[in-house]
């Protein structure tokens, strides 16, 4: 995890880079060593060296003559600098998975992805909370070889990883809603064809008990010797199938 410790003047810091691929997010860490005079930097599992930065370092003499304690906060401004294109990758997905939503069901394929993201965004800001704390105190508290003069450089830090944890929220809150829309469009569709089914139903169940009726077996049925009898009980059928129909259809039940 992040974090700062002093060792004697000797100062410690551990610094979590992130790095996107295929919709997961993986994680290396910068080790930095800072003395009074040196600066030392180890990466372990980080994709993103710092051969553009220790260029742009000493291309630039008047920034490198605050000392190393600057170049501590030029680290880990560019170690979170790769944060923000992480936010942005994922809001797109997040954004896209939210239109497909609003337009269709989710696939099984496409929940799982939301769920993906959303322990992604979990894990992610478990890391930015720490660094945001580390950036802080690097701003505020007394260490060893931290210059007064260097530490509110230390705010852009932290004020970068406060901007990110804050996009990473609302993410995790669309991620949410695009769960919730997408169960309130599934009970929409299920209960609309749970009323056409009814509605039929219904139509079907007024031949059903009329051919139920005329069905039993005794003699003296009304109008069982009519001649025209079984025309009128079709005629009948229609007319009552007819009238459920149109009151279905003016309901939007059908």
């Amino acid at each position: 995890m992040p974090k700062v410790e002093t060792y004697g003047d000797e100062l410690f810091v551990v610094a979590r880079t992130a790095q996107l691929d295929d919709s997961h997010i993986h994680y290396g860490e910068t080790h930095i060593f800072l003395g009074s005079n040196h600066i030392v930097t180890v990466r372990h599992g980080s994709a993103r060296a710092h051969t553009q930065l220790r260029a742009y370092l000493e291309a630039n003499p008047a920034l490198l003559k605050h000392g190393a304690d600057y170049v501590l906060h030029a680290i880990l401004d560019f170690v979170v600098d790769g944060y923000a294109p992480i936010a942005d990758q994922i809001e797109e997905s997040v954004l896209a998975m939210e239109n497909r939503a609003l337009d269709a069901i989710l696939t099984r394929a496409e929940i799982r992805e939301l769920f993906q993201l959303r322990r992604e965004l979990l894990r992610f800001g478990r890391i930015l909370g720490p660094m945001e704390e580390m950036a802080s105190r690097l701003e505020r508290l007394e260490f060893p070889c931290v210059d007064p003069e260097v530490r509110p450089y230390f705010r852009n830090v932290r004020d970068h990883v406060r901007r990110v944890g804050v996009r990473i929220s609302a993410l995790r809150e669309t991620v949410a809603s695009v769960f919730e829309v997408s169960n309130l469009l599934e009970q929409q569709r299920q209960g609309a064809i749970t009323r056409r089914l009814a509605s039929w139903a219904a139509i079907l169940a007024v031949p059903t008990a009329i051919a139920g009726i005329y069905g039993m077996n005794f003699d003296y049925l009304p109008e069982l010797h009519w001649k025209y009898g079984y025309f009128a009980v079709l005629a009948a059928i229609a007319a009552v199938c007819l009238a459920l129909y149109i009151g279905f259809k003016r309901s939007k039940w059908l």
